[in-house]
């Protein structure tokens, strides 16, 4: 029982860290492309900012929705709110910052969402 245990909070300790790994290896594609600059806020203007909505995977394992007061929820293999926190978004950059305390970062290329080793696209 005990080495079940120990196997199984490994294994949860690896992939927070693959996840972490992988997270802080983002970077970005330097084009520059020209985007609308904005930290979504609950202050924020009447029309959300263009990156607002869901994102999705390409197989629908995880969705990923950034909502337009600067908070995100990300639902992963169906289990709703796998991941909550908040957002910013700089021209076609987005910083994450989790409500566990880690951070990461994404990057808008072509209308796809390069979200650290994740690619998500619009749910239209």
């Amino acid at each position: 029982m005990a080495t079940w245990l120990t196997t199984t909070m490994i294994r949860k300790n690896l992939l927070v860290l693959g996840l972490l790994t992988t997270l802080a290896a983002c970077v970005t594609d330097g084009a520059g492309a020209s985007q609308p600059s904005a930290t979504p806020s609950a202050t924020s203007s009447a029309d959300p900012h263009p990156y607002v909505g869901m994102w999705v995977t390409a197989d629908g394992r995880i969705r990923q929705e950034l909502l337009p007061n600067g908070r995100y929820e990300e639902e992963r293999d169906g289990r709703a709110r796998a991941y909550t926190g908040r957002y910013t978004v700089t021209g076609t950059h987005l910083d994450y910052f989790d409500d566990l305390g880690f951070t990461a970062t994404g990057d808008v290329r072509d209308g796809v969402l390069y979200h650290e080793h994740l690619v998500l696209y619009r749910e239209r």
